[in-house]
């Protein structure tokens, strides 16, 4: 467990799983276009989910939960303080 959020890496040990604290939902249209503000390009962009292609390819769920595909540990990491800080907060 992180400051702020909780980081799971997935079965396959190529993502992680990065769990908002105190965040249940999100607007996917404000946080969408603050990931894309930081360089990602928007891909899927529907009511249940955005996916994002970047330095890593990110999945990003209504409750504000990221799956971000990775295997490397502080790639994600940097990826879930951005999330915390940036997308979600701002």
């Amino acid at each position: 467990m992180s400051e702020g959020f909780a980081m799971e890496l997935c079965g396959n040990q190529a993502s992680w799983q990065i769990v908002p604290d105190g965040v249940t939902s999100i607007d996917l249209e404000q946080v969408g276009a603050r990931i894309v503000e930081s360089g990602y390009e928007a891909g899927v962009q529907s009511r249940m989910v955005w996916t994002f292609t970047g330095p890593a390819d990110l999945t990003l769920y209504p409750s504000g939960k990221l799956l971000v595909k990775t295997a490397d540990k502080e790639l994600a990491e940097e990826i879930a303080n951005q999330h915390m800080s940036v997308w979600t907060r701002a």
